[in-house]
């Protein structure tokens, strides 16, 4: 899915268009049938959490909002995509049309609303009820952008000290020690975070790239991607997917956020449920992939500010592009085989990945157990044609 389609720069807006009444029919009618989720729609009504108007502190669409920018999308326009998406919704109620009938933009659009729906299903509620009006509109995108805006805050906060951690040699130090709150002589200023930093086209251990890198002649855009992607910090020319996403770095990031701060240091001692945990995930998702890809860039960066439209990060363009090349399907052999890889190091209980790796000890009584189940079904099979003879 082209996430960078999602702000409509180069299509006409229509978001303001007064949305008809023909929009609440379907949408709330499969509502009352059961049909649109695998959620009760007597259970969803009661469990709604809060009124649509200010009554509550914390609307449970803000709860949602940080899943679905850890995991769906973190820079999504939701004014844009709800209004959007009950426009849509309608047009296709009133011409008979499928998702497939949609052009490849409206229909990635559409796709990225119905996560939403899915993620929150009390909003087919929300949104599709005959009393619905525009302030709910309003207050669903508040919400859901605040839930997002404030899990990046707290994430960026937590992962850009504990990343000191992860790049300090194990056993050692850093030569030249970084402040944990500070982040002034991080990025290129530092041997360390601008290795981790510097885009593969670039060769760190040259000093002229070196300073031009500090001095801002040469400039890393969001589409030049950095060394920390890679295993070991190294690409292979011949082979470019060798190693991608796959870094050690990469992984304590995703743990950190995901599973605990506590497992990505290699100790078991949270007793909070952490965010995989909370909104039940069993396997990651591209964008999960993208938003620890660009947080972590960010943490290791001397950037004070995190922005869509800081020029200088240019971190919209670089989850975006990261997000839009995995969801490329001419790559969809080889992101099948990182998604296993990463399931195998965050879920390793649900992947098949790792129970693959790993063979039953001989002497345990699981494999006894089936070994002795093996030689009864064949010892079946050899009396029978003795009682067929006789």
């Amino acid at each position: 899915m082209p996430s960078g389609a999602l702000n409509k720069e180069n299509v006409p807006p229509r978001a303001y268009r007064e949305i008809p009444a023909s929009a609440l029919g379907k949408r709330r009618k499969q509502g009352e049938d059961g049909n649109t989720d695998d959620h009760d729609n007597s259970k969803r009504s009661q469990l709604a959490v809060g009124p649509r108007k200010r009554g509550m502190k914390t609307d449970a669409l803000v709860h949602h909002g940080r899943h679905f920018g850890r995991t769906i999308n973190m820079f999504c326009n939701f004014n844009n995509l709800i209004r959007e998406g009950i426009l849509q919704e309608a047009e296709m109620q009133s011409n008979d049309l499928e998702l497939e009938d949609l052009s490849e933009h409206e229909r990635s659009e559409h796709e990225l609303f119905n996560k939403l729906l899915r993620l929150c299903p009390f909003l087919v509620d929300r949104l599709f009820s005959d009393d619905r009006t525009n302030e709910d509109v309003l207050y669903s995108a508040e919400s859901l952008s605040r839930g997002v805006s404030g899990a990046r805050s707290d994430d960026l906060k937590t992962m850009k000290v504990a990343v000191i951690d992860w790049i300090t040699p194990e056993g050692g130090v850093l030569l030249l020690p970084l402040a944990r709150n500070v982040k002034t002589s991080r990025g290129f200023f530092h041997d360390v975070t601008g290795e981790h930093l510097c885009p593969t086209d670039y060769d760190w251990k040259d000093p002229a790239v070196r300073a031009a890198l500090r001095s801002g002649q040469l400039v890393m855009t969001g589409l030049q991607w950095p060394r920390f992607l890679y295993r070991n910090l190294r690409t292979n020319p011949n082979n470019a997917w060798e190693g991608l996403f796959r870094s050690k770095i990469l992984v304590l990031a995703y743990k950190h956020i995901f599973v605990s701060p506590s497992a990505a240091s290699g100790e078991s001692r949270s007793t909070r449920s952490g965010n995989a945990q909370i909104h039940s995930m069993t396997s990651i998702s591209t964008a999960s992939l993208a938003y620890i890809a660009a947080l972590l860039r960010f943490s290791l960066s001397h950037w004070h500010v995190f922005s869509r439209n800081d020029k200088n990060a240019d971190s919209e363009r670089f989850y975006t592009g990261i997000l839009e090349f995995l969801d490329d399907p001419s790559e969809a052999k080889d992101v099948e085989d990182l998604l296993n890889w990463w399931n195998g190091q965050i879920f390793p209980a649900q992947s098949s990945y790792h129970c693959g790796q790993q063979s039953l000890p001989p002497s345990s009584a699981l494999a006894m157990l089936r070994e002795q189940r093996v030689r009864e079904e064949r010892s079946q099979l050899t009396e029978r044609p003795q009682q067929s003879q006789t």
